[in-house]
């Protein structure tokens, strides 16, 4: 065989191998993105505006989040943790009836240190915690960024953060969510406290829910 006919054919096999490589990278390409999209929900949504519309761009800072955050594992709470949290809880949605605005400062502040609590980056390093948690929970993350855009406003002397009392209440009741999600243990302690309840007994999370009904008719009465 010449030395012209194997180079030739080893440029044909060159070009085979980077012509499958790129259709390789161009079937991945699209699922990739759909299962970044399906992953993150609204948050993909929102990247993609946040890069006027470059969704390349938005799935690379998606997958970036995902590989610093992917691996993490939730901590799960003591009871007496997660009653104190609770306790907390309650009592910012019942301050809100009076003080809406204390009563998001405080739910900013609870949830920064509830996501510590489970193993999230420090709530003082707010915009990677909230990365972190859009990872593991980014159907949720939306009610913590609103509770602390009103909070850091008020910080700053904005009174209330320049947000009306209604787009406040949304806030709380979307950062509740996010709440109920970081407060929740794991399958057996859940299992327990619902066997509690058909006993009889109000469990921690019943007692929750209590309150968020208690949230709301207090809201009818004010409107």
């Amino acid at each position: 065989m010449s030395t012209g006919l194997i180079i030739l054919l080893i440029v044909i096999a060159v070009l085979v191998v980077v012509a499958a490589a790129a259709l390789t990278l161009r079937a991945r390409g699209p699922r990739h993105g759909a299962n970044l999209k399906r992953r993150f929900g609204p948050e993909y949504d929102r990247a993609v505006a946040r890069h006027d519309g470059d969704a390349k761009a938005a799935e690379r800072e998606l997958a970036e989040r995902v590989e610093r955050h992917g691996d993490l594992r939730e901590r799960t709470l003591e009871p007496a943790e997660r009653e104190r949290y609770e306790a907390r809880w309650t009592a910012a949605q019942e301050r809100f009836v009076d003080s809406p605005g204390d009563a998001l400062a405080e739910a900013d502040r609870l949830l920064a240190e509830l996501a510590g609590a489970k193993g999230f980056p420090d709530g003082g390093h707010y915009e990677e915690q909230l990365a972190a948690l859009s990872v593991h929970h980014a159907h949720h993350v939306e009610g913590y960024r609103r509770v602390h855009r009103v909070a850091q406003a008020r910080a700053g002397g904005a009174h209330d953060g320049g947000a009306g009392t209604e787009e406040m209440r949304e806030a709380m009741v979307e950062a509740r969510a996010l709440f109920d999600e970081l407060i929740r243990s794991s399958a057996h302690d859940r299992g327990r406290h619902r066997a509690a309840a058909d006993g009889g007994h109000r469990s921690p999370a019943g007692r929750g829910h209590h309150a968020t009904s208690v949230f709301h008719r207090h809201q009818a009465k004010e409107s």
